[in-house]
C-alpha cells in the first residue's frame, strides 16, 4: 500500500498554505506573486516537449510500498522521456531490483526533475503515476515549469552501457537506518544533490541543490544539514516541508555512479541574528535532516570534468 496520501490527487491552484507561509517569513510574497502562474496547470507541448525529448537523465520523487518517500534517478538515451499527450509523459526507464523505488505503485502523486547539466536547464513535472512496469512509466502531468539555472554545476553525464544506469547487483547494495562511513565521505564531497518532499493535497516534487563541495555538512551517522541559498522565492521545497516534514534526498559519486538515497524528516532553522554558522547564502535559513533509512547501491552513471556554477556561495565554516 502507498499510505495514508494514497486516496489524494494533486490540484495545483497557485501557491499552498506552506509556501506562502515561508514566502511571507522571508519576507518575499510580492517577489514570489510574480511568479505563482508558473503553477497553473501545464502542457507538454512546444519547446517542453522538444527538451524532454532529448534528454538523458531525470530524477523521481515517490512513495516505496510501505509509504516511504525516496527519490530516484531514471536515466535513456534520448527519446526515453516522450510526450505521448500534452498530459501524459511517458518514460522508458523503471526503478530496477535493488532501487528503494522499484515495483512503484500507480495511482500516487510523483514528482519529476528533469534535467540537463551540460545545458544548465531544468523542468519540474508534477502529476500523478497512471501506470508502472519493470521497463515503463506513465505520468499523468498536472504541473510542468521550467527553473533557472542556478548552482547547477556543469557536466556531460551517461553510463557505461546500453544507457541503463540500474546495473548494479544484489552484492553492491547497501541498506541500513544510518549513514555508513563511505556515505558521509560522498555527502562531504558533494557538489549536488536531489531533494524530494510531499504536501499531503497538492503532491510529490522534486528539486536540485548544488553548491561547492562541502555545502552540505554532516554531523553524525543520523544528522546533515545545507544552507538555503537565494533563488526564485517560490519556496516549493520548504514551503511543502512547513507542512509535511517527510523528506528524500539522492546524491550522486559522478566518478564511480554509486548512488546514496536517503529518507528522513527535515526542520527548517530560522536564525534570529544576522547570520548563522555556516549561512553560505546569507539567508539565515538552513535545513537540517534526521536520517531515518539509506540505501547505497552501484550503478553504471558516469560524469566527466565539472565545470562549478560560477556564482556558487563559497563555503563558510
Amino acid at each position: 500500500m502507498i499510505g495514508r496520501h494514497e486516496h489524494l490527487r494533486p490540484s495545483p491552484t497557485g501557491f499552498h498554505e506552506g509556501e506562502l507561509a515561508v514566502q511571507h517569513r522571508a519576507g518575499v510574497s510580492t517577489q514570489a506573486a510574480r511568479f505563482e502562474g508558473m503553477l497553473d496547470p501545464g502542457e507538454l507541448s512546444g519547446g517542453l516537449a522538444q527538451f524532454l525529448s532529448a534528454r538523458t537523465f531525470a530524477a523521481i520523487t515517490a512513495r516505496d510500498t510501505d509509504g516511504r518517500l525516496w527519490t530516484t534517478a531514471l536515466t535513456g538515451a534520448p527519446g526515453f522521456l516522450a510526450a505521448a499527450t500534452s498530459t501524459t509523459l511517458t518514460i522508458d526507464d523503471s526503478p530496477a531490483l535493488g532501487d528503494p523505488l522499484h515495483r512503484l505503485a500507480p495511482g500516487q502523486p510523483v514528482g519529476l526533475l528533469v534535467i540537463d547539466f551540460a545545458t544548465r536547464r531544468r523542468v519540474r513535472i508534477n502529476g500523478t503515476l497512471t501506470s508502472a512496469t519493470d521497463s515503463r512509466l506513465s505520468i499523468d502531468v498536472e504541473q510542468a515549469y521550467g527553473n533557472c539555472p542556478q548552482y547547477i554545476q556543469h557536466r556531460e553525464v551517461g553510463t557505461e552501457n546500453d544507457g541503463t544506469v540500474n546495473t548494479g547487483s544484489s552484492s553492491d547494495i547497501r541498506r541500513g537506518q544510518s549513514a555508513a562511513a563511505a556515505d558521509l565521505d560522498l555527502i562531504r564531497t558533494a557538489d549536488t544533490f536531489l531533494v524530494g518532499s510531499t504536501h499531503p493535497i497538492r503532491g510529490t516534487d522534486t528539486s536540485h541543490r548544488g553548491g561547492p563541495p562541502g555545502f552540505v555538512r554532516v554531523e553524525g551517522p543520523r544528522n546533515l544539514w545545507w544552507p538555503d541559498y537565494p533563488g526564485n522565492n517560490m519556496f516549493n521545497t520548504l514551503g511543502n516541508f512547513e507542512v509535511d516534514p517527510e523528506a528524500a534526498l539522492l546524491f550522486i559519486d559522478f566518478d564511480t555512479g554509486r548512488y546514496l538515497h536517503v529518507s528522513g524528516s527535515v526542520q527548517t532553522e530560522w536564525s534570529a541574528k544576522p547570520a548563522m554558522p555556516g549561512d553560505d547564502g546569507h539567508t539565515g535559513r538552513r535545513t537540517v535532516v534526521t536520517i531515518e533509512q539509506v540505501v547505497s547501491r552501484a550503478t553504471a552513471l558516469r560524469s566527466g570534468s565539472v565545470d562549478p556554477y560560477p556564482r556558487n556561495p563559497p563555503v563558510t565554516d
